[in-house]
């Protein structure tokens, strides 16, 4: 089976964490925290910057690790390097997904998180 090695940006702010739809793709409308693929001769966290200025035209402060999540889909096994981010600017413009919220400790359970994804919720609920 390949591994996809990919990074996502748990963006915290106002002690409320952003969340994605995505919007195309095997897992259409599933929820997740943005980011996506690491290019050669990339740092996770440059691509974790790349990523999250592509996307959502915002620049971010990428900080701490979390932890990289290992997660079997049917076609291919994930490796995401999730980090805690901040915005440095941007206004988080939407490009490729089709809706995002933020959310509190409370309300991380509202969307359906992507399997992979949903494995962190008690970790960022105690962050936050």
């Amino acid at each position: 089976m390949k591994t996809v090695k990919v990074v996502a940006a748990i963006i915290i702010h106002n002690n409320r964490i952003f969340a994605t739809q995505r919007g195309y793709g095997d897992f259409k409308d599933g929820w997740e925290f943005p980011g996506g693929k690491i290019e050669p001769g990339e740092t996770p966290q440059q691509a974790l910057a790349r990523e999250i200025k592509e996307e959502l035209d915002t620049e971010i402060e990428v900080g701490d690790y979390l932890e990289t999540v290992e997660y079997d889909y049917p076609a291919f096994h994930l490796s995401m390097d999730c980090f805690f981010c901040k915005i440095k600017s941007g206004e988080l413009v939407l490009k490729e997904h089709e809706a995002a919220k933020w959310l509190t400790a409370e309300t991380l359970d509202s969307v359906d998180w992507l399997p992979a994804d949903r494995g962190l919720m008690e970790r960022i609920r105690k962050y936050i």
